[in-house]
């Protein structure tokens, strides 16, 4: 898949393209269902089957102050998309100028003249441009005056009737339940970054720890989870089973959240590299122990439920991706 940050100058193949809109964040099922219906109408057409997203997401923009949101950071989010058989990303650079372009002219400039579009996807709830006047009406209308195909992707639920959704997705990690948020996404949610280095704490205690920091990642509920790690190996990921603290580490006095990864079966040196760590399952609450003895009887139970949890999951699948095959449908809903 190829990446693109700019519209102009486009090479002939990544034009006259099937473009599934939005902006896509965790690429859960319903995410999943836009690009796969660009997909096939692409493949339908013999066109390129192409993805256009905006980074950084719209809300921060908009709303510098508020508690951090993100369920992908662009890395993440194009893994996920390339896994789909897309073709071409366009990343947008989404910024106050761009925010102040009208709906039309983001259809007539970007769309029409720099993409050539042959047909456009997006979800039924899929707003776009200045004032967000822009909807999937409004695309209809301008796809029969300018000559490209229209589909809007219908809302569509889970086999429990719910509604697939980035924000019932974060209330679910918000709230402890790792595994409901995984249904819907499609696979375990991820937080990924360089490990840094902390207070060396867990060496001490016994459990050495990798330590990950959340940048803009949405926070999800503080506590002890069973996660499966994976360290970047060149062309794949090496997965590792492990049990992760999350928060702010009460015992010691701390202040700030941070995600403390023990990894099971691994030894060396993580300081520098690139870790993903997939939230498997919530254990217990984080909570302020009297004494390190008590921490550390603790710490050896945690991880000994997260193996067992571990055990009884599936294995990454055999490309040694956590993504699933491609399966599943729903809306582009934020």
């Amino acid at each position: 898949m190829r990446i693109f940050r700019h519209f102009t100058d486009l090479p002939p193949k990544a034009r006259h393209c099937v473009v599934a809109l939005g902006n896509f964040d965790g690429v859960h099922h319903g995410h999943q269902h836009v690009i796969r219906t660009a997909g096939s109408i692409a493949h339908d057409l013999g066109a390129p089957h192409t993805v256009m997203t905006f980074e950084p997401h719209p809300r921060l923009l908009f709303n510098p102050d508020h508690p951090p949101f993100r369920l992908t950071s662009l890395r993440t989010k194009a893994h996920c998309i390339e896994s789909l058989g897309v073709d071409s990303l366009f990343v947008l650079h989404f910024d106050r100028a761009f925010s102040s372009l009208s709906a039309e002219d983001f259809i007539s400039q970007i769309l029409c003249d720099a993409l050539a579009v042959r047909h456009v996807v997006t979800g039924y709830d899929f707003v776009f441009g200045h004032g967000r006047k822009g909807n999937p009406d409004l695309l209809f209308r301008m796809a029969t005056e300018k000559g490209f195909g229209f589909t809007c992707v219908d809302k569509s639920v889970d086999p429990n009737g719910e509604a697939y959704a980035s924000t019932i997705i974060r209330t679910y990690l918000e709230n402890g339940n790792p595994a409901r948020a995984a249904e819907l996404l499609g696979r375990p949610w991820e937080i990924e970054g360089r490990v840094v280095k902390g207070d060396q704490r867990g060496g001490e205690l016994g459990f050495p720890t990798a330590n990950v920091h959340f940048d803009d990642y949405l926070v999800p509920a503080f506590g002890v989870y069973a996660v499966r790690a994976g360290i970047d190996h060149g062309a794949g990921t090496h997965w590792h089973d492990g049990v992760a603290n999350l928060g702010i580490r009460p015992t010691f006095g701390g202040d700030k959240a941070v995600l403390e990864v023990h990894l099971f079966d691994f030894e060396g040196n993580l300081y520098g590299q690139h870790l993903r760590v997939a939230m498997m399952d919530y254990l217990r609450p984080e909570k302020k122990f009297d004494g390190i003895e008590g921490l550390k009887a603790q710490i050896a139970v945690d991880a000994g439920l997260a193996k067992d949890l571990l055990a009884n999951m599936p294995p990454p699948h055999a490309d040694g991706d956590m993504l699933p095959p491609s399966a599943g449908q729903g809306d582009e809903k934020e």
